[in-house]
Parts: structure tokens; sequence; C-alpha cells
């Protein structure tokens, strides 16, 4: 809290005119201010292109004690597709998987951060699926072979994908302090890990970084 802040408080909860409360509101403000800063990440691949659908998150101790399970997530069938194509949820999540096609689907993964199988089946199954372990989750049909989703479970609330025309990534309302920055994507090779990079996020103002991929696959 700024200096002056903790006193402002006090003589707003001891009941001062609304002048004060109007000066105890903005001290409030300012406060929460300098408690968070912005992300902002370039990703291109190896030669230097933006890269669209990369995954950024950052990991500290503290990020995982404020990473909470997130509600009400699918992860559809349509147009014999997943949908989205890749999913990112929080440790603890429960995730529907509706079939929203005609036909039925057999859903399953054999990825060590979760393994479960789905079958054949319409509508959407009365059980979502825990995905309690960080870790990239593969998806499968065993009915249709092309399709392929990916789930990306992770520990801490602070995530975003790049875009498509520049593969810019901004995370707002990021605590100042340090952090490891992961970046994942789809076309890295099953079981290689998120590229990392350190980072430090100030208590005002972007953190900044450039994040280059190799070794994607096409």
């Amino acid at each position: 809290m700024r200096p002056g802040g903790a006193l402002l408080l006090r003589s707003c909860l001891a009941g001062w005119r609304p002048a004060g409360m109007a000066v105890c509101a903005a001290g409030l403000v300012g406060c929460a201010a300098v408690q968070a800063g912005t992300v902002q990440v370039e990703v291109a691949d190896a030669s230097g292109k933006p890269l669209a659908d990369a995954v950024v998150f950052l990991d500290s101790a503290d990020a995982r004690k404020q990473a909470r399970p997130l509600a009400g997530v699918e992860m559809a069938q349509e147009k014999r597709q997943f949908v989205p194509g890749v999913l990112v949820v929080t440790a603890g999540t429960e995730v529907l998987f509706p079939n929203r096609d005609t036909v039925r689907h057999h859903v399953y993964s054999f990825s060590p951060a979760k393994k479960f199988e789905l079958k054949l089946y319409t509508g959407t199954p009365s059980n979502p699926v825990l995905f309690d372990r960080p870790g990239v989750v593969t998806l499968g049909c065993n009915i249709h072979d092309q399709m392929v989703g990916w789930i990306l479970v992770v520990d801490t609330p602070y995530f975003a994908r790049s875009a498509a025309a520049t593969g810019k990534v901004q995370i707002d309302n990021v605590p100042p302090g340090t952090y490891t920055l992961r970046t994942w994507h789809t076309r890295l090779p099953v079981g290689a890990p998120a590229m990392e990079q350190a980072l430090t996020v100030p208590a005002t103002g972007a953190a900044t970084a450039s994040v280059r991929l190799t070794g994607l696959q096409p």
C-alpha cells in the first residue's frame, strides 16, 4: 500500500464523511494498481516468423498458490474434430466432453499426465474428466484416426495463447515477482518440455520477452 494508504483505510472504516470515502477509494485503487503488472511476449518459430497458438504461462511458487480449478469447461467434438483444438486448464479442473456430431466417438488419452477413456457415446457423458496433474494430454478418437486434440494442464492462473497474425501474447494483472516463463506448442515433439526462461515482472508497467521455438515439427 502506498504511503498513507493504511491511514486512509482506517479513516474510512471509522466513518469519515463521503469526501473522505472518495479519498479512501482512490487510495485503494492506487494500491491495486501497484500490485500487478503486464507481461508481453512475442513468439516466433526458428526462422523468426510469428507463431500462432503457442501457449505462454508463468510459473512460480506464489503462482501455484493462486491457481484454482476452472468451471464450466468443455472439449467438444464437432464435425469430427476436437473443439477447441487446444484447451488450457488449471490443475484440478473438470472437463466435459460433449459429442455434438451425429456419429459416435470414443475419446481416449494415453498421456502420462492423464490416462482415460470415454467409450463409444453420443451426447454428453454425465461425469466430467478430472485433470489434476500438470502436463500435456494428447487426445484421440478410436473411431476417427484423424481426430487429435490437446489439453495443457498448468499449475498457474497466468497463461494466454499467441495471436495468429502477430505471435504476440499479453497476460494482465500479474503480481510483481520472478517467474519462469514457459512456452509450449502442439508442434513440439511428443514429450518435449515447454521452453523456459526467467522473467521478472515489475510492480508497474510491462515485462517483455521474446521467445523463439526451435525444433518444431511440420
